[in-house]
C-alpha cells in the first residue's frame, strides 16, 4: 500500500458497534466550514471522510470578468487571514506574462508587507490553536488574547499603509498602490522590537505546560515520505523534514538578496509545526528589519496613475506564479489573450492541497487528538472553497 492511501485503522474494541459522528461545519474548532464525518469505536477514530464546498465563491470564474487592476482585491479574499501574500502570487503570474519590470522599492514594500503578513497570520493561528485546545492548556484562551493583541498592532500598520485592516488591494500589476507615508518606518519598528519579546514569552508559557506538550507531542504524525507523497507544503512540510522553501528554492522578488533561515524539524507532529512556525516568526521580523534598513529610494510603481493602471492589458500567454504564503505554497495559473481582463484563471490554495494528509494521519487517535491535529494544519477555507 502506498504511503499515500488514507488509512483506516482496525482496533480490537471490546464494544459493540461503531459510531458515525458529524465533526463540524459549524464547529469552532474546524476553522472554517468544514466537516469531518468521523467513524468512531468508542472515542477512537478508526476513518474520516473529509468533507469541503461550504464556502465556494467561484472566485477563479470572477478573475476572467474582472480587470488586473481590479482583481488583486478579489485575491485578498482567498487566504483572507494572509492577504497580502494571495495578491502577490496574482500580479506575478501578469507581470511574468506581459514581462513587465517592477521597480526595486516596490519589490523591497511587497516583501515587507508579505513578512508583517506572514506573522500576522501565526499569531491569529498559535492564539486560536491555543484555545481551540481549551482549558487543559490552563491558559489557552489568555495566549490567544496576548496573540490577538500583538496582531493588532501589525493590523494597525496595515490600516495606515491602506486604510484597511483585513483585505487590501495592496498590489497592483508593476508595482504597489501606495508608499510608506511619513512616521511609518519607525512604527514598523517599534511593532518588530515588541513582538521580538513576545515570541520568547509564548514560548516560555506553552513548553513549560505539561499539557501542551502531551497535547501536541507525538499527535498527528506526517511522515517525510507521506509529505512528500501528499504534497503538502509550508510549515507542514518543513515539520516534516523537508528543507524547502520557495523563498529559498526559487526565490522570487527581492528574497535572494535577503539573510533569514528555513526552519525544519523531523518528527513530523504537532509540536514539530509549532516550532517551525515559531522560528518564522522570528526569521519574517529579521527580514522586515533587513527591508526597512536597505529600502531604496524611486517610485513603488512602473505603471503610475490610476488611468494606466487601470487600463492595463497583458498580451496573449501564460504563466504560473507561486510564492511562499504562511501556509505554504500559494500558486496563480494565468492565461492572457491581450485584453484588460485574464482569459482563464487556475488558483493553487495551500490549505487546500494540505487539507490532503488528514485522512493519513486522523485515524487511531482520540476525537479530542482531532482539534490539535487540525489546528496544526491550519486552513483558511476561503483559499480551500474556492
Amino acid at each position: 500500500m502506498s504511503s499515500a492511501t488514507p488509512t483506516r485503522v482496525e482496533l480490537d474494541y471490546a464494544g459493540s458497534e461503531r459510531l458515525t459522528m458529524n465533526m463540524g461545519p459549524q464547529h469552532p474548532s474546524a476553522h472554517g466550514v468544514f466537516r469531518a464525518v468521523l467513524t468512531l469505536e468508542g472515542e477512537t477514530v478508526i476513518d474520516v471522510d473529509a468533507v469541503i464546498g461550504y464556502l465556494h465563491r467561484c472566485h477563479e470564474k470572477l478573475a476572467e470578468t474582472l480587470t488586473y487592476a481590479q482583481y488583486p482585491s478579489i485575491a485578498s479574499k482567498t487566504d483572507y487571514v494572509a492577504a497580502m501574500t494571495s495578491e502577490f502570487a496574482y500580479v506575478r503570474a501578469a507581470e511574468m506574462i506581459g514581462k513587465i519590470e517592477v521597480p526595486q522599492r516596490a519589490e523591497y514594500l511587497r516583501v515587507l508587507v508579505s513578512e508583517l503578513q506572514r506573522v500576522a497570520s501565526h499569531l491569529l493561528w498559535l492564539g486560536t490553536w491555543c484555545m481551540d485546545m481549551g482549558g487543559a492548556l490552563g491558559g489557552g484562551a489568555t495566549i490567544f488574547l496576548y496573540t490577538i493583541r500583538e496582531r493588532e498592532l501589525i493590523l494597525d500598520l496595515f490600516e495606515s499603509l491602506v486604510g484597511a485592516r483585513l483585505l487590501y488591494g495592496f498590489f497592483q500589476v508593476g508595482g504597489v498602490r501606495y508608499d510608506l507615508p511619513d512616521g511609518w518606518a519607525a512604527s514598523c519598528l517599534e511593532t518588530v522590537d515588541v513582538l521580538d519579546g513576545r515570541i520568547s514569552e509564548y514560548e516560555r508559557m506553552l513548553e513549560d505546560n505539561p499539557f501542551f506538550m502531551a497535547r501536541a507531542e507525538g499527535v498527528g504524525v506526517i511522515s517525510r515520505e507521506l509529505a512528500e507523497d501528499v504534497g503538502i507544503s509550508g510549515p507542514l512540510l518543513r515539520g516534516s523534514g523537508v528543507a524547502y522553501d520557495l523563498r529559498r528554492a526559487e526565490p522570487y522578488s527581492v528574497y535572494g538578496d535577503l539573510d533569514f533561515v528555513v526552519p525544519v524539524e523531523s518528527s513530523g507532529d504537532c509540536l514539530a509545526r509549532y516550532r517551525v512556525r515559531m522560528v518564522e516568526f522570528r526569521e519574517s521580523l529579521k527580514i522586515v528589519r533587513q527591508v526597512l534598513d536597505t529600502l531604496p529610494a524611486g517610485p513603488v510603481s512602473s505603471r503610475p496613475g490610476l488611468k494606466s493602471v487601470a487600463q492595463t492589458r497583458i498580451p496573449k500567454g501564460e504563466a504560473y506564479a507561486r510564492i511562499e504564503g504562511a501556509r505554504g505554497e500559494v500558486g496563480c495559473y494565468l492565461i492572457a489573450d491581450g485584453s484588460a481582463k485574464p482569459y482563464r484563471m487556475k488558483w493553487r490554495g495551500a490549505s487546500f492541497s494540505n487539507l490532503a494528509v488528514l485522512p493519513h494521519i486522523i485515524p487511531g487517535h482520540k476525537v479530542s487528538d482531532i482539534v490539535a491535529i487540525m489546528g496544526s494544519v491550519d486552513p483558511v477555507f476561503g483559499e480551500v472553497d474556492r
